[in-house]
């Protein structure tokens, strides 16, 4: 049987409703999730890392290092043979994104997490763990060497292109540019449909947290990259309009801070 290490963040998935709240809050750690999910252990040898609960639009690049370490910790073991993450969906496509900079390896690592509390009826946490372990512990998987990759409501996309299209529908993450790598069936049965691309890797382990995406819009000038520079970033992305533009004077406040030293990268807001 296949030994799967699971990291547990937090998030929804682990969220139950609170009428003294007013809403949900996280109260399910690693063993209680696990507790959720009868016969898990029959997939796979579960080897559970808990980092607390934390809502994932509250982490920092501190957590998000802290995740990977963990990551490349289990990973390391010869006996393991490969990680799941689970956190909040509000930024799993940056999380799984920086984790596939830094892995570093062919064993599988899939991220995911739930859009329903363990309250609701309709709780999509199980489901989706069951899923990703199946994915983890799949031989397929483990042979293509895919990366990092999301995997809720069956479908397996990679971490490089996805993102959450939908606030609370259960299909909401979705590659905008490429097809998912393949699906989980009811049966549970994992198949791959797609290739993953050229992978790109990033030896690091510290990143400058003061850097700041600015969005062009209309009527956007310099005044938010003024004041974040004045207020000391360490550098800037522009998600400019369709090719690269961006208006007159966010173009003359971002020429300041690349006068000052800070790197400011020009992307554009258009998902293609």
């Amino acid at each position: 049987m296949p030994r799967i290490a699971i990291v547990f963040t937090g998030g929804t998935i682990s969220m139950r409703h609170d009428a003294d709240a007013g809403g949900n809050v996280p109260v399910l750690g690693g063993a209680a999730l696990l507790a959720t999910v009868p016969g898990l252990d029959a997939i796979a040898d579960l080897i559970p890392i808990d980092r607390g609960l934390k809502p994932a639009s509250h982490f920092s690049f501190d957590d998000l290092f802290g995740i990977a370490a963990d990551v490349r910790d289990a990973l390391a073991d010869p006996a393991i043979a490969g990680a799941v993450v689970v956190q909040g969906t509000d930024t799993i496509e940056e999380t799984a994104f920086f984790l596939d900079l830094l892995h570093d390896g062919p064993k599988p690592l899939v991220v995911t997490g739930a859009m329903r509390s363990a309250s609701a009826a309709d709780y999509d946490g199980p489901a989706n763990l069951t899923a990703a372990v199946r994915v983890a512990a799949s031989p397929g998987v483990q042979a293509a060497d895919i990366g990092a990759v999301v995997v809720l409501d069956g479908s397996i996309e990679p971490a490089d292109d996805v993102t959450k299209t939908h606030a609370s529908a259960f299909d909401t993450f979705k590659c905008l540019n490429r097809g998912s790598l393949g699906r989980v069936g009811g049966d549970g049965a994992v198949t791959l449909s797609g290739a993953r691309g050229p992978r790109r890797r990033v030896a690091t382990r510290h990143a400058a947290e003061r850097v700041f995406l600015v969005t062009a819009t209309v009527a956007t000038d310099g005044t938010p990259i003024a004041a974040l520079h004045a207020a000391g970033a360490h550098g800037f992305v522009v998600a400019a309009t369709g090719a690269g533009n961006t208006s007159p004077g966010l173009l003359a406040a971002a020429e300041r801070a690349i006068g000052d030293g800070l790197p400011v990268v020009l992307a554009t807001r258009c998902p293609a």
